[in-house]
């Protein structure tokens, strides 16, 4: 159950760094995850700003953005000049698509069945410009990576304009290798955008690598802060676009990606825990929590197979969300009846997603196997 895509330490367990109770598995990070004590706590001490800001004058907020969008630069490997404050992804998928203009005709390409944040805007644009939108379909044999190129490079197909991808499908963890599929959507001489919701603070992401034109992420799935909190990557020759919002904070002389910082951005409480979330990934170090998590979904993976419920391979999909997708299909209400024994995950278009993080431990994975294997047996 080695992480296999580097020799790296797995991290320990951190349950004691959480409030996850000991009958609790909660292995559904990829939706929402619980936050660390010290977040909740740098989130109380926000309140605490606002509810006396006698004690505690505003002009100390500012340097806590900074401070939020080095840690997030860090993380996908850019500098915090590179970096907007957002509100969401779809946010900044909205900044994207108002400041890519590419070539009419063209094509538009993504893969099927993608989150709605990643459409909408796009979709938009492509009427604007009148692109074609292309939809890879879900391969049989779990391969996006191999789909994906093949469509990026289909002879007589209309030109690539634009892809919109992420490392690895949402709904069930299939790994879609940007490290191999980037440099094919460059070669054609298309803009790249990435959502990396489901990457950043859980696998490596790098835009030295990738080179997108933009990548978003939000901090309330695995970067362990709150919610209504984003960042947005825009590429240094995306720098000089326009914002679809205007304040004070993101007029000129805005350097760098701070064009298109969200207004009421000097937020106390979403700062001081989107800080302590990031700031202690980063102590941790991605690599070493993907480590953990490939162990973990490693051996979900072994259990589940004994279940009859068919896991991709290790090889396809990302280390720290498992997908399981029966031939014959989902048991009605699977999570549901999961839910009634503690164990907590998702379904997503036809696949139970099992999604643990840092705080998950041997009981947890034990609790989800015999909870699945009971439900599994009460199917007629």
């Amino acid at each position: 159950m080695a992480f296999t895509e580097s020799v790296v330490t797995a991290l320990p367990c951190q349950r004691h760094l959480f409030e996850v109770p000991a009958d609790v598995s909660y292995l559904d990070a990829a939706a929402w995850s619980p936050l660390p004590r010290s977040v909740r706590t740098a989130g109380e001490a926000g309140i605490l700003v606002k509810s006396r800001p006698w004690d505690h004058p505003r002009s100390a907020v500012p340097a806590w953005a900074e401070r939020a969008r080095a840690a997030a630069s860090g993380l996908i490997g850019a500098s915090a000049d590179d970096i907007a404050i957002v509100g969401a992804v779809s946010h900044a998928m909205s900044v994207a698509a108002y400041n890519l203009n590419p070539r009419p005709g063209g094509r538009l390409l993504r893969v099927a069945d993608e989150f709605p944040s990643l459409c909408f805007a796009f979709d938009r644009l492509a009427g604007r410009q009148g692109l074609v939108v292309e939809e890879v379909p879900r391969p049989p044999d779990g391969d996006w990576t191999e789909a994906v190129a093949a469509a990026i490079t289909r002879p007589g197909a209309a030109p690539l304009a634009l892809a919109t991808l992420t490392p690895l499908h949402w709904t069930d963890g299939s790994l879609i290798d940007l490290d191999r599929l980037a440099p094919l959507v460059h070669a054609e001489g298309a803009a790249l955008v990435i959502d990396a919701t489901q990457a950043v603070g859980a696998i490596p992401v790098s835009v030295a690598r990738w080179r997108p034109d933009f990548l978003a992420f939000p901090t309330y799935k695995w970067a362990l802060g709150p919610y209504g909190l984003a960042f947005l990557y825009a590429a240094p020759h995306r720098q000089d676009g326009t914002a679809i919002e205007e304040n004070v904070g993101n007029r000129p002389p805005a350097v760098g990606a701070r064009r298109y910082d969200r207004g009421e951005l000097y937020d106390p409480v979403a700062l001081f825990m989107a800080v302590a979330g990031l700031e202690q990934i980063t102590e941790w170090g991605v690599p070493a929590i993907a480590a953990r998590l490939r162990g973990l979904t490693d051996y979900l993976a072994d259990g589940a197979a004994e279940l009859v419920l068919m896991p991709a391979p290790a090889s396809l999909r990302a280390p720290h969300i498992l997908g399981l997708r029966p031939p014959a299909g989902l048991p009605v209400n699977l999570a549901d009846r999961l839910r009634r024994d503690n164990v907590f995950v998702s379904e997503r278009s036809g696949a139970l997603r099992i999604s643990p993080h840092v705080w998950a431990n041997d009981d947890d994975l034990a609790r989800c196997i015999a909870a699945l294997g009971i439900a599994l047996r009460g199917v007629t």
